[in-house]
């Protein structure tokens, strides 16, 4: 007898369907065919043990499984539920006609109970395309999996409540989450805010600049100075998540598997900050079976590297084409998978290897040329891809202890909606574009026209500072920021004037 069910392979952050076909006819051994790898293969002796613990067998003649379609790689161990319930199917041990309704995963620990998956959400998607009636899946990814409506998610503990279900000998609640009550419950709550930093005033202003116009920034300073502290506060100002963005946010974390128990639907801005021995791929993703890096988890939010120099040249360099593109291809000889890397990038350097270059009361003991051997780590072509370079100085003991209080993070993200409107109305006719850090070197021109004097002021910076015609336009597309902040309908002087005076690594001079 052949028997029926269907799982789901995430490719990238998608999700296709996989038929489990089972066949039992008479011969012997247990046969699992259609590219699976080692882990779909040692799906046998975890089904078997499950079944012989629920008081269930293992057919002992001639046990066929393919996994449809054959030319596609089968990975991991979500596929032993559905393999053990069309074992039981074809042996004749449970009679259903329901197999065929739903979409089925779940790995099988040896007592029959289900541990969790990845990817519950994109199968979940997927199957509400194909029109399946319902998603019986673990329990810790049913939250997950009932963000998306008109789909039954039926969330099983163990193998014989999957089988009692389906049998009819029991009912199953659907899992249900309000979607858009949950994402307006919980949106834009951050533990931290920047009500709790004193001092800092000028590198609160240009992160506040970053986060409207959704700029890279790099900031450069004494260790102690409190860059780490900001960097993990820039969430809090940045506009709100839509909810088509969380829901492409938790997408690509549930296909990393990083999603936590019961959890549902990612409401705040991520950020991430991978440790400087990470490697490329870590950071961009790939792999045998190609997986999610750093900077797509970072997708719509804040993607920090602590201690820029110390990376890798190599790791740093595999990010120039992403922070362009704003996504990843990961191409292998079958397989082609985009996923997305929408992220601000914030980094932070020491000035130099001891750390006290340019510090206003501690001297500098690094020796003649280090600290310029010392910037070089980083690729001139990376920085010209940074729109912010932030000095950033210790905090006196005076600012540390004043009774003023400092703005909050809800204040200050105000600003910065503000100004997103106004970037959102001014680039409405463009699908891809919503902020100023986006546009096109094409539309700078446009969007961004000088007066005479900001002409001459820009062309007096760009001599003396040997500046790129990347930096000459991320100059415009920062003072075009400015210009919103401020509610100006032009760029004007000031505005250029400060976006100037964020280039402090293309200084002449600067390191000495």
């Amino acid at each position: 007898m052949v028997a029926k069910t269907f799982g789901g392979a995430v490719y990238g952050v998608d999700a296709r369907t996989i038929t489990v076909e089972v066949n039992i006819i008479q011969g012997l051994h247990f046969h699992l065919s259609g590219l699976p790898d080692n882990a779909v293969k040692e799906s046998q002796h975890r089904v078997e043990a499950a079944l012989k613990s629920g008081g269930y067998f293992m057919p002992r003649n001639k046990t066929v499984v393919n996994l449809a379609p054959a030319d596609i790689r089968k990975e991991g161990a979500a596929y032993d539920l559905p393999i053990a319930l069309a074992v039981l199917q074809a042996s004749e041990q449970i009679q259903t006609e329901q197999l065929e309704r739903y979409i089925i995963m779940g790995e099988l620990a040896l007592d029959g109970t289900l541990r969790p998956i990845k990817g519950a959400l994109p199968i979940a998607i997927q199957a509400r395309k194909e029109k399946f009636t319902g998603f019986i899946l673990p329990a810790d990814n049913a939250r997950e999996a009932a963000i998306v409506n008109s789909l039954d998610i039926l969330p099983v503990r163990t193998l014989q409540e999957a089988i009692d279900f389906l049998t009819g000998k029991a009912t199953i609640e659907p899992v249900h989450v309000d979607t858009r009550e949950l994402f307006a419950a919980s949106n834009s709550s951050y533990p931290i805010d920047f009500k709790d930093v004193q001092g800092q005033e000028s590198i609160k202003r240009a992160l506040e600049i970053a986060a409207a116009g959704g700029h890279n920034v790099i900031m450069i300073g004494p260790p102690g100075a409190g860059k780490t502290m900001l960097a993990k506060r820039l969430p809090s100002i940045l506009p709100p998540l839509t909810l088509n963005e969380a829901l492409e946010t938790t997408k690509v974390h549930s296909v990393a598997g990083k999603l936590g128990k019961d959890a549902a639907l990612m409401t705040t801005r991520p950020f991430r900050s991978p440790h400087h021995t990470i490697s490329d791929i870590a950071l961009v993703g790939g792999g045998g079976h190609p997986q999610p890096g750093e900077i797509s988890l970072s997708h719509h939010g804040v993607l920090f590297l602590d201690e820029l120099p110390e990376f890798k040249r190599s790791v740093l360099e595999v990010m120039r084409q992403p922070m362009e593109e704003r996504r990843v291809t990961i191409s292998r000889a079958k397989i082609s998978l985009d996923f997305p890397a929408s992220f601000m990038l914030v980094a932070s350097m020491n000035p130099c290897p001891c750390g006290y270059y340019n510090h206003p009361e501690k001297e500098c003991v690094c020796a003649p040329g280090v600290v310029h051997r010392y910037l070089r780590r980083v690729s001139g072509p990376l920085l010209d891809r940074i729109d912010l370079h932030v000095e950033v100085v210790p905090v006196s003991f005076d600012e540390m202890t004043a009774n003023r209080k400092a703005e909050s993070s809800e204040q200050i993200r105000e600003r910065v909606v503000k100004a997103r409107e106004v970037q959102a109305e001014r680039f409405k006719a463009h699908d891809d574009l919503y902020c100023n850090a986006m546009m096109p070197s094409h539309m700078v021109k446009e969007v961004c026209e000088l007066n005479e004097a900001g002409r001459k002021l820009l062309k007096t910076a760009m001599e003396r500072l040997g500046l790129s015609a990347r930096a000459y336009d991320r100059i415009l597309k920062v003072a075009r920021t400015i210009a919103d902040l401020s509610g100006a309908a032009d760029i004007r002087v000031e505005h250029l004037a400060e976006a100037i005076q964020y280039r402090s690594l293309d200084r002449e001079g600067w390191a000495g």
